[in-house]
């Protein structure tokens, strides 16, 4: 049976299962674009903002092995005389 299977007739049974399953979601009600929106607004909501004139302006101690990064303000730890943020990858020597 898989042997007189052409690679037409096996693109036609994709392209029906396919349409199907987005079918079935639209008859459902929710579309994953949809579902996706919210989420992201309801991720919005919940971010804050950080205050980066008050990470920027703050001297760390001397014994103090982390600070904020300028670029995106997430941790950034020391190696030696360079800083390198965490999530961004900025670095710097001081």
């Amino acid at each position: 049976m898989l042997d007189d299977t052409t690679r037409r007739d096996f693109l036609k049974a994709a392209a029906l299962a396919l349409a199907g399953i987005s079918g079935a979601s639209v008859l459902a009600g929710t579309s994953y674009a949809q579902e996706s929106e919210e989420k992201k607004k309801k991720d919005e909501g919940d971010k804050k903002e950080p205050n980066y004139e008050e990470l920027l302006n703050s001297k760390p101690p001397e014994d103090e092995e982390t600070r904020a990064c300028p670029q995106c303000g997430a941790l950034m730890y020391r190696q030696g005389r360079t800083w390198t943020c965490e999530n961004c990858g900025y670095s710097y020597v001081e």
